[in-house]
């Protein structure tokens, strides 16, 4: 898959997505809603962000938010050792190697991981649906 074929899958896979572009991410939003995204999309290095080696062809890199219960089944309670993780290695579901603390799992261009990785979207897109249906917006 590339990011055209990401993006497409995402959109056409979850109710009321909206994306946006900046920085070099593609942000995935429920509706309107645009404080926090439930997953981005990165397909090269960033000034910031080096961590995955992005710059190799074909790869890139989906983030996305889970709840606190889904990240520690994934990878214990507590705080993440990032050490332990190679952000360079493909097709493995592994903490997001800045934003682990607030839930992030990230996958470099996943093929068998697919399955697991659009069970974590439909959870980073339920919460995300509940969030806004909270803060009572509409349409």
């Amino acid at each position: 898959m590339n990011e055209s074929t990401i993006v497409e899958t995402i959109t056409s896979l979850f109710p009321n997505v909206e994306t946006t572009e900046a920085l070099g991410f593609t942000f995935f939003f429920y509706k309107s809603e645009r404080n926090f995204p439930f997953a981005t999309f990165v397909a090269s290095d960033t000034e910031h962000d080096k961590f995955s080696d992005l710059d190799r062809p074909g790869v890139y890199r989906l983030n996305i938010g889970v709840s606190k219960e889904t990240f520690e089944s994934l990878f214990g309670a507590g705080e993440v050792d990032a050490s332990q993780y190679d952000f360079t290695a493909l097709d493995v579901v592994m903490p997001h190697p800045e934003y682990a603390a607030y839930h992030f799992v990230c996958v470099l261009s996943p093929e068998s991981s697919w399955e697991q990785v659009k069970d974590l979207l439909a959870e980073a897109h339920g919460m995300a649906a509940r969030r806004y249906e909270r803060q009572g917006k509409e349409g």
